[in-house]
């Protein structure tokens, strides 16, 4: 991503806050930037670590869950319950409803391509397992793939 990508996503999340009644603290935004720069999801530690060698003043692990979770809430990002890692949303700047996001995981380099299935896919998948059942709690689907890079 670059910077005026970068810019321009932490300006639509800003937004985002502000019309949900929250705010986008400076280090919210900051946990928001190094998922949004990196290239592979990263655990909670992953973001404390990275946070704490670029600020001056450290931030326990405790604290990044905390905005982590609030993030999530704002579905600013997504919680990879496989991996129990998080990637920034890849829809922040769009301005159009949103399906349901699904997850493609490389196995071999851990890149996560964001997709949407639509909302009528996860409406009859919940009513088949309703019909088995059972209660879907999340419909979030975590596809373990090879991407094209890995694949060549």
């Amino acid at each position: 991503m670059n910077k005026q990508q970068l810019t321009k996503t932490l300006s639509k999340a800003q937004v985002m806050c502000s019309q949900s009644g929250s705010r986008l603290t400076e280090k919210r935004q900051r946990i928001l930037e190094l998922l949004l720069i990196s290239e592979i999801p990263l655990s909670a530690y992953d973001v404390t670590d990275a946070y704490n060698r670029s600020s001056e003043t450290a931030m326990p692990p405790m604290s990044v869950y905390r905005i982590l979770d609030f993030l999530e809430s704002e579905q600013l990002v997504h919680k990879l319950s496989s991996t129990n890692k998080y990637i920034a949303c890849s829809h922040i700047t769009c301005s159009h409803s949103h399906d349901v996001p699904q997850f493609l995981i490389c196995g071999e380099c851990q890149n996560v391509k964001e997709i949407a299935i639509s909302k009528n896919i996860i409406d009859e998948l919940s009513c088949q397992v309703s019909n088995a059942g059972y209660t879907l709690i999340r419909p979030q689907l975590e596809l373990d793939c090879l991407c094209q890079s890995c694949a060549a």
